[in-house]
């Protein structure tokens, strides 16, 4: 049997916050990857290594964990007032398929490094010393998104002293604003609370009924009261991913979430939506020990969050659900206001990796909450930059 040989195609492999994965210029694509559809999936399945029954990952780039199978694909944009147009496929570990529902908040804060290391702005318009501005159309959920790059002679500047809780070296430091990131009607991607109601009770056939806060805000979070559950949240990660039941039960109440929410139409649609929503569960704070062994005192922080994603405990916070819990701890009557003792304009929540603050504008306009903007710091670095190999008949 002949098969056809090796297609090399330029990547740049990235760390963004407490994810990483493989960065693709569009130009760079094959031209049968240059447009949605089975194409574009199956080349990046082939390049993550999905997907693959044993769950390592052996055979691509991915790290078998939903902060590691991930793609992002990056180009000039064509809108105005806007640098670069940044799609985000997280890729599914056992499964073919790619899910383009929602954004990567931490894969974000890579985007303006690699646009600008990369030549994808006009040369004009980026500051060689200081702080570059790049502003980031976020096609999955049709959002603009503005990074401040750290520039020095024309150059990134990715080495730095910032640390943060859940990457093991410090970096340069790059602040992200979420321009409007709640959902809206206007958008067509309903309201921000898609009930209408701060607290709903979800009915989860063969689990029972839960109190949720069901927000879409930064990417779509059903969120739980840690204590309706049997837990802390203090919880790390052997704790939820070693108990299958557990993370049966946490599946099933997301499915239910993702019903109410609207985003899916019937129970079974939530298998192929592994990305959205998330879901998290909160608590009031406590100290306890971050899985790296540091402690977290319960004065340093507001609220304590653990959130799942792609079936699995986070290590740390999903950048996306970073903005959620930001968005909800603004607003009064939600869980996370609730757990965090009332409505605050910045949050510092407990994950399992450490603390994380993130500030949200809130303003209720006409009994409507309305959120102008959430803001948090990230960093970023390049890994490696080269090029993938895919075989020839794979996509």
């Amino acid at each position: 049997m002949i098969h056809l040989p090796q297609v090399r195609v330029r990547a740049t492999y990235m760390r963004g916050g407490t994810s990483k994965g493989t960065f693709f210029a569009l130009a760079d694509l094959p031209e049968a990857a240059r447009s949605a559809g089975a194409a574009r999936d199956a080349l990046l399945l082939r390049v993550v290594g999905s997907p693959d029954p044993y769950g390592k990952h052996i055979d691509g780039m991915g790290g078998a964990t939903s902060s590691t199978s991930k793609a992002v694909i990056v180009s000039p944009s064509t809108r105005p007032d806007h640098d670069v147009d940044y799609l985000f496929g997280q890729v599914s570990i056992d499964q073919a398929f790619v899910d383009w529902s929602g954004n990567c908040g931490n894969l974000t804060a890579a985007v303006g490094p690699f646009a600008l290391t990369h030549g994808l702005l006009d040369p004009s318009s980026v500051t060689t010393d200081g702080i570059a501005t790049v502003r980031i159309w976020q096609v999955n959920i049709g959002k603009t998104i503005i990074t401040r790059v750290p520039m020095n002679n024309g150059a990134v500047v990715e080495c730095g002293d910032f640390e943060l809780d859940g990457v093991t070296f410090p970096a340069a430091e790059i602040q992200i604003e979420f321009v409007d990131p709640a959902a809206d009607d206007d958008s067509g991607g309903g309201a921000m609370f898609p009930t209408g109601q701060t607290i709903d009770t979800l009915d989860v056939p063969g689990v029972g009924q839960f109190e949720a806060t069901l927000i879409n805000a930064g990417i779509p979070t059903v969120f739980l009261d840690a204590e309706a559950l049997g837990y802390t949240g203090t919880e790390l990660q052997e704790a939820i991913n070693g108990d299958p039941l557990a993370l049966a039960r946490f599946e099933a109440i997301r499915a239910a979430g993702a019903l109410k929410m609207g985003l899916i139409r019937e129970l079974s649609e939530a298998a192929r939506r592994q990305h959205t929503p998330k879901i998290a569960f909160v608590a009031p704070p406590q100290s306890y020990r971050s899985s790296s062994g540091k402690p977290v005192e319960a004065e340093q922080i507001d609220v304590l969050v653990r959130a799942l994603s792609m079936g699995k405990l986070h290590h740390a916070m999903m950048g996306t659900a970073a903005v959620a819990i930001g968005t909800a701890a603004a607003i009064p009557g939600t869980l996370v206001s609730r757990a965090a003792g009332g409505a605050l304009k910045a949050v510092r929540f407990g994950h399992p990796s450490g603390t994380l603050r993130v500030g949200a504008e809130a303003t209720e306009v006409n009994g409507e909450w309305r959120v102008t903007k959430a803001v948090m710091s990230r960093s970023a670095r390049i890994l490696m930059d080269g090029w993938v190999h895919v075989p020839g008949d794979s996509f």
